[in-house]
């Protein structure tokens, strides 16, 4: 046969086979696992904490990977907002903003009188449109396909990532705003999302209930409105679990709808964090993954998953690596139990992360060192700094933890988990906190500029590859899912 011809046939073949491996449709269903903050320092620490230099996490098997670009509309290093808002919208804003258009302004979120403080936002965005316009969301859009949708979190549910999904606004802040539009029967829901999202699951219930049920503390403090968004959403056909026995006997029958908060331990903030967490009242992410697939699976037209890793995150900003790397190791747990349950012929399964964080491998350990621990060498002996004091394997760009003059870190110091406090959102959990360059102010270690890893498998995971811009994830899984 002509040589012209074979290489004409080839390219036919290879050329059809490209297209049926990006036919739209081709995933049934997606879950998408995001860790907040889950850079890829994270990851390979919490690997090696986890099962050594030598071992795998789930989301290491995962045969697809990309690496994934994350600045936002406004600024090099992204927040949570647009960082997840690329991957959910395909559209690039401003830091703060949640599922607007690239415009919109953050504009600080107004305040009820009664409760001035941090935490009280209630409203922000303009109803005439002046101040941008909301974007579907692939949640939104699934919805609109008849399929299932549901919202997984350690962080509040109302927190900027699990956020991103179902409201728009034009600051995360405003999570009085935010709970109302996820909430049928509520002035302010979001009608985009038909009969609700079939399954909640997170931290916090502050802003779903009466002040007068919650109490009168800026932590404990409810809604100013007085309106009571569980009770709407009971009404609505909601099953509501607020701790570990119930969600688990919670029924997965079809049609059913879910709504869990759980915050026992946190002051009503968010769930506890793994090396914290009281099985006995809160579940875990794997848990609340496991309970949300079971529900889903019962829409025969597929689902829409999101499951976030959000304290991850909170650890990275206190510079607790202890907690950071549990957490991880604990939202690998949730991804490693969704592929033992889910079909991969026809679910799409994606894990990264919405930005980096500052943290760092330090010096030259031997192989088999604590990654908590001060740095060691082959001799076994701590490795000195040019002061002669010893240093830990993991440090961080910023840390609360910024010595004027350093001194010796002891082994048993570096290890030392501590016990748990409420008082802080960030460095809560007590236990070491890892040194940085620069001295963090208030508010904690900033997030990083630097790429994140994405892992895919199953229905269309073939196509994620290279380098890309998060908000070209958005037109690979719409296009998967015959949206």
């Amino acid at each position: 046969m002509n040589k012209k011809i074979i290489a004409s046939l080839l390219a036919t073949s290879i050329s059809a086979f490209c297209f049926q491996a990006q036919a739209a449709g081709e995933a049934k269903n997606v879950i998408f696992f995001l860790g907040d903050g889950m850079g890829p320092v994270v990851v390979t620490a919490s690997r090696i904490y986890g099962y050594g230099e030598a071992g795998k996490l789930a989301m290491d098997t995962l045969p697809y990977a990309a690496k994934i670009r994350t600045y936002s509309a406004d600024a090099q290093t992204t927040d949570s907002a647009p960082g997840m808002a690329g991957y959910m919208t395909g559209v690039r804003m401003k830091n703060n903003v949640i599922s607007m258009t690239p415009e919109t302004n953050p504009t600080s979120p107004s305040t009820d009188p009664a409760f001035p403080k941090s935490g009280s936002w209630i409203n922000n965005c303009k109803t005439d449109g002046s101040n941008g316009k909301s974007v579907p969301t692939l949640l939104e859009q699934a919805i609109a396909k008849g399929k299932a949708t549901g919202v997984v979190s350690t962080a509040r549910i109302t927190h900027a990532t699990p956020a991103v999904n179902y409201a728009h606004v034009c600051n995360r802040n405003a999570e009085y705003e935010i709970a109302a539009q996820l909430t049928p029967g509520s002035k302010s829901y979001n009608t985009a999302l038909g009969k609700g999202v079939d399954v909640i699951l997170g931290g916090n219930s502050r802003y779903f209930v009466p002040v007068n049920a919650a109490g009168t503390t800026e932590q404990q403090a409810g809604r100013p409105d007085g309106s009571d968004l569980v009770g709407l959403m009971k009404s609505s056909g909601y099953t509501y679990v607020t701790n570990r026995n119930d969600l688990l006997a919670a029924p997965a029958t079809t049609g059913s709808k879910l709504l869990g908060l759980f915050d026992q331990a946190t002051d009503d903030v968010h769930m506890s964090y793994e090396l914290d967490r009281n099985p006995a009242l809160e579940p875990s992410i794997a848990e609340m993954t496991s309970k949300a697939i079971d529900v889903l699976s019962k829409n025969t037209n597929g689902y829409f998953l999101m499951v976030e890793g959000g304290r991850i995150d909170h650890a990275l900003h206190g510079t607790n690596a202890a907690r950071a790397l549990t957490d991880t190791l604990a939202f690998d747990n949730a991804v490693k139990m969704a592929l033992s349950k889910v079909d991969l012929s026809n679910t799409l399964v994606i894990v990264t992360a919405d930005h980096d964080h500052t943290m760092a491998f330090n010096g030259y350990s031997k192989r088999g060192n604590n990654m908590l621990d001060v740095v060691t060498g082959t001799d076994n002996k701590p490795v000195l700094d040019s002061d002669g004091n010893a240093y830990t394997t993991l440090v961080f760009g910023q840390s609360p933890n910024r010595p004027k003059v350093r001194s010796n870190v002891t082994s048993d110091q570096a290890k030392s988990i501590g016990t748990y406090k409420a008082a802080n959102v960030f460095n809560d959990g007590g236990g070491y906190f890892q040194e940085g360059v620069v001295k963090a102010s208030a508010g904690g270690e900033t997030h990083g500029s630097g790429d994140v890893m994405l892992f895919a498998t199953g229905a269309a995971a073939q196509n994620f590859k290279g380098t890309m811009p998060n908000i070209n994830v958005y037109n690979i899984i719409k296009t998967a899912f015959g949206l």
